[in-house]
């Protein structure tokens, strides 16, 4: 049932955010929420450029990913892949850290001004992810 429930950021009604996204709430890509609930979507609305340059980064790791592939097909000497490899999971790592600190510097500290001290279990647990 949808409602005019209002959003966890006061801009945003529910069914905005979760009829543009799939909402990280429910799989399925709808998102329902009762009265007595409020919607715990989760977006970060970037800009263009952020956007853009997140999406090229992955793009190119993305490129390095299918030259690994070609490598196994063109049976590339073990130690050759291993170092690309290597090169994948530190562009991969790099990613990470910068997301990472972009979240820090926007989201964290939003969430923190609002009150939302919650979020500080959330970074732990998501550093804990990333550290495995």
């Amino acid at each position: 049932m949808k409602d005019n429930k209002q959003h966890a950021d006061e801009n945003l009604k529910c069914e905005d955010c979760c009829e543009r996204r799939r909402c990280c709430c429910d799989s399925q890509g709808g998102h329902e929420v009762l009265a007595t609930q409020t919607c715990q979507c989760k977006f970060k609305h970037r800009t263009e450029n952020e956007r853009k340059t997140m999406i090229n980064r992955l793009r190119r790791i993305e490129g390095q990913v299918r030259g690994l592939e070609k490598m196994v097909e063109n049976d590339a000497y073990c130690t050759d892949i291993v170092t690309q490899v290597s090169a994948v999971q530190a562009a991969l790592n790099a990613f990470s850290k910068q997301l990472l600190a972009n979240h820090i510097q926007t989201c964290v500290i939003q969430d923190i001004r609002d009150g939302k001290d919650d979020v500080v279990d959330d970074l732990i647990h998501t550093i804990h992810k990333l550290m495995k």
